[in-house]
Parts: structure tokens; sequence; C-alpha cells
């Protein structure tokens, strides 16, 4: 693995190619999601419009690619997956969301949700 295996943190034989390959789709995200602010910034910055046009077009073909390596992960990564189905296609705030999903994990794992009963409350 030559380029992306610079980027290992750890050797690549400890890893195992299972770790190898969800490696290269999460650097291909990160190359397609640079490469969507580059060319965001390049449309944005033109001032001719036949340009602008094709800047975006090449933009939105990055997305396209940052989708399906994300797909590709999601069906490798079941907690990525549950992740991505708990925020993505979500309505109103997002952290309100998450506040919304600590409170079900806390119902989940046997807390009463009543928080730390050792803290103080002042009056």
């Amino acid at each position: 693995m030559a380029g992306s295996s610079a980027t290992l943190h750890e050797s690549p034989e400890a890893l195992g190619s299972e770790a190898i390959e969800r490696h290269r789709a999460i650097v291909s995200i990160m190359e397609e999601l640079e490469a969507i602010d580059w060319y965001d910034q390049r449309a944005i910055a033109s001032g001719d419009d036949e340009l602008r046009a094709v800047i975006e077009h090449n933009r939105d073909d990055e997305k396209e690619h940052a989708a399906m390596a994300l797909e590709w992960l999601r069906r490798r990564d079941p907690f990525l997956d549950e992740q991505l189905r708990k925020y993505l296609f979500t309505e109103g705030s997002i952290a309100a969301k998450e506040d919304e999903a600590a409170v079900d994990d806390d119902a989940g794992s046997g807390s009463l949700g009543i928080g730390d009963l050792r803290s103080e409350v002042t009056l």
C-alpha cells in the first residue's frame, strides 16, 4: 500500500486488511470533502458564470464520491451506521437530537434519568 500507508498510525501487519480497507475509505472521504471545499471556494470567488458552473459541477461530483465512500464505510461499521441513522435526515436542532439520544441511552441503561443525586441543590 503506497500513498495512504504513510498516514497509518500502526503497522499494517498489526492492523490487518479490514482495518486498512476502512482506512482507505476514511482517507478517501477526507480527500473528497477537502476537494468539495476547494471547488466551493473557487466557485464562489469566480467572476465568470460559465467557469463557475463548471467548477460547481466538479464540486458536486466530489459530493457523490464522498457519499459513495461513506456508504461503503457505513455498511462495515455498525456503530457508524447507528450514528448516521440517528442524525442524518432529521429535522430540528442537531444538538437537541444528541440530547434526546443521551436520555434514550440513559433509559436503556437502567438509569432513572434523574441525574446525580449527590450534587447540592441551592434554593
